[in-house]
């Protein structure tokens, strides 16, 4: 997936940039910048999802909120925005994508392993999703399932160099360093220029 599909995909190109550097780095998301709007503002602002069940916000419209609330440090206001989305426009895959992106930044993986499961129920053919979930596995040292979304991802396209370069994150972390630089090097051969790649064969080779 790329940059431009991102930002299509999240609606803004802070969100868009912050599940690129997700999915590309297999890492747990960096906690979204903390909130400097004043107490009373925040509070005014939630206040539209809190009082009633249901707004009268469309699906759509949800989601722009939940970008932008996002993007202002507020992942709990923007769960509540998708949450309900999700209930107008169930079986969304970019509801469900970004509910587990959140999810997993938020620090609750099992909520964030439950949307992406839903949206590979949907479409298991999404690369960025297995790369997700793999992503959260992996920060839960369920390396085993991280392994098999990698390989799932692999299946689907074996020429994304971004899944062999996490490939290689999860082979260091099992201690496969070998095969390490095998993927590194493969992510390297099809992208000249990834130079995350570059760097972390360099630092395997120098052992």
């Amino acid at each position: 997936m790329t940059i431009l599909q991102l930002i299509m995909l999240g609606g803004s190109a802070y969100f868009a940039f912050k599940i690129y550097e997700h999915i590309q780095t297999l890492q747990d998301p960096k906690d979204a910048p903390r909130d400097a709007r004043d107490n009373n503002s925040q509070k005014r602002e939630t206040s539209e999802l809190q009082s009633n069940a249901f707004s009268p916000f469309s699906s759509q419209e949800l989601v722009q909120k939940a970008d932008e609330a996002f993007g202002e440090g507020d992942a709990k206001k923007a769960l509540s925005f998708l949450s309900e989305a999700d209930v107008k426009s169930p079986n969304n895959t970019e509801i469900l994508f970004k509910l587990g992106f959140i999810s997993a930044s938020a620090g609750d993986a099992m909520s964030s392993i439950r949307y992406y499961k839903r949206s590979l129920d949907i479409d298991k053919n999404d690369t960025a999703v297995q790369n997700s979930l793999a992503s959260v596995y992996r920060s839960q040292k369920e390396f085993a399932s991280a392994k098999m979304h990698l390989n799932d991802s692999l299946e689907i396209d074996d020429t994304n160099p971004i899944t062999y370069y996490n490939y290689a994150n999860l082979m260091c972390d099992m201690g496969n360093e070998d095969v390490a630089m095998d993927m590194y090097a493969k992510a390297i051969e099809l992208d000249p220029e990834f130079e995350e790649a570059k760097v972390e064969l360099q630092r395997l080779k120098a052992k």
